[in-house]
């Protein structure tokens, strides 16, 4: 799944190419996490000009105009297997999940539109943008204002670049919850947009091991922690995201925060910092990577 760092890519390129452009027209194929109804979705979309893009954890926000009315905004969640691709004559950029780990071509969505292309928006600069969907777990929604400030304040904690993310924001959620620690932090009512990688990465760089339970972590652990998130995530942003498989960014190109990790995916090699063994265990029901040498 992308977290913060590949969402946030994905924005920033796709910006270039969206922010100004007008829907001229909407498909859906075989999709139904689709709300209000397709037939009205597509129909409302026709003449809506995109004024921004944003992104609240690993959601992409489209700002809307039609008609003077800038009260509508377009919602999409890549989820575990979405990929958005934007092409415009000879011109394809992606970002997300590509359609295939082998085929170079699906990274940037190959054929299109294919069997996985369940939306498909055309615009007035005469480019299209694709939304494929191997699991069918993302959803596309129009949603006010009003309820848009309503779903980011009951879903969405503060990210780890926002001014709330602070120390004593992080002291505070920790102190209430007997939970691992890791399940805390990827909680995304408490912290938006920190995800398996990028938890793990951050736990090891504080020298947390990720079953502890929250409320038992040392003041100097806790801020340990909370200078890893926001070190990993902005380091992460800057190499444009981690491949492992099938993730792409904004551009058709890998991440390439892959060379700086040091615990994720890297079980039963030597830790980079003691030696020991890197174990892989089981932790709020997420795959997790750790040392247990220097997470104690």
């Amino acid at each position: 799944m992308p977290e913060l760092p590949e969402v946030e890519t994905v924005r920033r390129d796709l910006e270039d190419y969206l922010v100004g452009a007008s829907f001229t027209d909407v498909k859906f194929i075989d999709f139904k996490n689709v709300a209000p109804e397709a037939t009205f979705l597509a129909k409302y979309l026709e003449k809506a000009k995109v004024t921004a893009l944003r992104r609240k954890g690993k959601l992409l926000i489209f700002d809307l105009e039609k008609a003077g009315d800038t009260d509508k905004h377009l919602l999409i969640h890549l989820k575990m297997t979405g990929q958005l691709v934007y092409q415009l004559g000879t011109q394809t950029k992606a970002g997300g999940h590509s359609l295939s780990e082998l085929d170079t071509k699906s990274a940037v969505g190959g054929d299109l539109p294919n069997k996985y292309t369940h939306a498909i928006f055309s615009f007035d600069s005469g480019g299209k943008l694709y939304f494929n969907d191997l699991r069918k777990f993302g959803y596309i929604k129009l949603s006010d204002t009003a309820e848009l400030e309503k779903t980011l304040t009951a879903n969405y904690g503060p990210e780890p670049l926002e001014k709330s993310f602070t120390l004593s924001w992080l002291t505070s959620i920790l102190a209430k919850r007997t939970a691992p620690v890791k399940a805390v932090i990827l909680n995304q009512k408490l912290i938006a947009g920190l995800g398996n990688i990028y938890a793990d990465e951050a736990l090891f760089i504080a020298g947390i091991n990720p079953g502890m339970k929250a409320h038992k972590i040392k003041p100097a652990k806790i801020e340990a922690l909370h200078e890893a998130i926001v070190r990993v995530i902005k380091r992460a942003i800057k190499s444009r995201g981690t491949t492992f498989r099938n993730y792409v960014d904004g551009k058709g190109n890998k991440g390439s925060f892959i060379k700086f990790l040091q615990v994720y995916q890297r079980q039963k090699q030597p830790c980079l910092q003691c030696g020991e063994t890197i174990l892989k265990a089981k932790v709020a029901g997420r795959g997790t990577h750790y040392c247990p040498s220097c997470q104690k």
